[in-house]
C-alpha cells in the first residue's frame, strides 16, 4: 500500500515540521580530519508513516540512534533504500544543492518499487533546505569539499512475515566530506567480472535500494585481493558493460574520421538512473548540438557525438588494440568521475589512455562541467539556493 491509498495524510506536510536543537552539538573538525562518511551533523529529519494515518509530523531533531523492535522488517528482509546527494557552501557562504529534484524523482520510484509510501519532492527538498540550513556550518569551504546527504527510508514494522510493511521511517542524515580523491586524480584499474552478477533484467538494479549494495562486497573483496581497485559488472553471454563498482559507466571511442563517440549503457533493470550520468549526458549533448559549448572540448578536431548503446569487452579490447580506445570513466555523486586507466578480462590486461592528470579530455571536461554549476561558478538551473 502506498501514501497516496492510505486513509491518513497521504503526503509529507512542511507546514507541520517540529524542529528540536542539539544541546550539544558539538564542533565541526577540521577539514583536513574528514573521512568520508564518519563525521555528522548534529541534527536529522526524521518523518514516520504508517499505513492507517499516513504521513506523521516531519520533525528536525538531535542526531542519534533509533530505538527499533528486533523484528523489523529492514532487519529480515531488507526493505530499504536511499539517495545520496550534496550541498555546497561558497566563500560568500552561499548554499547550494545540486539537482535535488533528480534524486527525489528517483527516491520516490525506489519507493514505489518496494510498495513504499510516496511523497511530493518538493516537499522533502523543502525539508532538507531546513536541515542543511540549521547546519549550514558544518559545511567545509575548501575545495572540494561539501556535505553528503543521506535521505533513506526503512521499513520499521515489528513483527516476521513478507509483505509490504505498515510502519515506515523516512530520514536524512548529513555528512561533511572531503574530496574523494585526497591527492588528486588517480584512474583506477578494473576486473571485469565473468563470474559474479550485479543485477539482470526484471530485477531492481534500476533502483536505488540498500539490497543491491551487500551482494557487491565479496567481488570487491576479490578484485582487490588481484590487486584491481574496482569491479567492472558485465552481463550476459557477450560480457555487456553494466556499471562499475557502485557508478555509471561511460567509453570514449574514436572512429576513423577523429569524432569521439561517448557512450553509456542505456537505461533499465541493470543501470541505476544516476544523476551524474544524467548530468554528462546533458553537457555532452550540449556540446554536441553546438547549443552550450564546453571549452575545455574546443581544442578537439573531430565532432563528439553521443549514445545510450550496448557497449561489450570484446568491442572494448578491439578498440584498445586498434587505438580507437580513448577513455573510459565512472560517474557518480561522491566521485562525480573516475577515471580508468587498465582492466583487467579473461586474463589479459587492456591499457585505457588516461592524460597527465589523471582524466581524458572528455572526463576533464565534464568534471569541470560540473562542479563550476555546483559551486554556482557557472549559472545553472541545476544549482539550487538553500540560503
Amino acid at each position: 500500500m502506498t501514501g497516496e491509498s492510505a486513509p491518513g495524510r497521504s503526503d509529507i506536510d512542511p507546514s507541520l515540521l517540529v524542529v528540536t536543537e542539539n544541546s550539544s552539538p558539538g564542533q565541526p573538525l577540521p577539514a583536513s580530519q574528514l573521512q568520508f562518511g564518519r563525521t555528522f551533523t548534529p541534527h536529522m529529519l526524521c518523518v514516520p508513516w504508517n499505513v492507517e494515518t499516513g504521513w506523521g509530523k516531519p520533525e528536525i531533531k538531535p542526531y542519534g540512534p533509533f530505538n527499533l523492535d528486533p523484528s523489523a522488517t529492514v532487519y529480515h528482509y531488507a526493505p530499504c533504500l536511499f539517495e545520496g546527494m550534496k550541498a555546497y557552501k561558497s566563500a560568500d557562504g552561499t548554499v547550494r544543492l545540486f539537482r535535488p529534484d533528480k534524486n527525489m524523482e528517483r527516491m520516490v520510484r525506489s519507493a514505489a518499487r518496494l510498495a513504499f509510501p510516496t511523497f511530493t519532492g518538493d516537499n522533502l527538498i523543502e525539508l532538507i533546505k531546513r536541515l542543511v540550513a540549521m547546519d549550514a556550518h558544518w559545511i567545509p569551504t575548501e575545495p572540494g569539499h561539501s556535505l553528503y546527504i543521506r535521505p533513506t527510508m526503512i521499513g520499521t514494522q515489528a513483527g516476521l512475515g513478507v509483505g509490504p510493511s505498515s510502519d515506515i521511517l523516512l530520514f536524512v542524515i548529513c555528512s561533511p566530506v572531503g574530496p574523494y580523491y585526497k591527492t588528486g586524480f588517480k584512474p583506477v584499474s578494473l576486473l571485469a567480472s565473468t563470474e559474479h552478477v550485479r543485477a539482470w533484467p526484471g530485477g531492481t538494479g534500476g533502483y536505488k535500494l540498500g539490497s543491491n549494495y551487500a551482494g557487491g562486497v565479496v567481488p570487491q573483496q576479490q578484485a582487490a585481493a588481484l590487486g584491481y581497485q574496482q569491479i567492472l559488472w558485465l552481463y550476459g553471454p557477450d560480457h555487456e558493460l553494466t556499471e562499475v563498482g557502485t557508478m555509471n559507466l561511460f567509453t570514449v571511442f574514436e572512429d576513423a574520421n577523429g569524432d569521439l563517440e561517448l557512450v553509456t549503457p542505456p537505461l533499465g533493470d541493470t543501470i541505476l538512473p544516476g544523476v551524474t550520468r544524467d548530468s554528462i549526458l546533458e553537457l555532452a549533448r550540449g556540446h554536441a548540438d553546438g547549443s552550450a559549448p564546453l571549452p575545455e572540448l574546443a581544442h578537439l578536431k573531430g565532432r563528439l557525438r553521443v549514445s545510450e548503446r550496448k557497449v561489450t569487452m570484446p568491442e572494448v579490447e578491439a578498440a584498445a588494440k586498434d587505438g580507437r580506445l580513448r577513455e573510459i570513466f565512472g560517474s557518480g555523486t561522491a566521485a562525480i568521475v573516475s577515471s580508468v586507466d587498465s582492466i583487467g578480462y579473461d586474463g589479459r590486461q587492456i591499457p585505457v589512455p588516461v592524460g597527465e592528470d589523471g582524466l581524458g579530455d572528455v572526463t576533464r571536461a565534464m568534471l569541470r562541467g560540473i562542479v563550476g554549476r555546483q559551486l554556482g561558478e557557472i549559472e545553472s538551473s541545476w544549482s539550487v539556493l538553500v540560503k
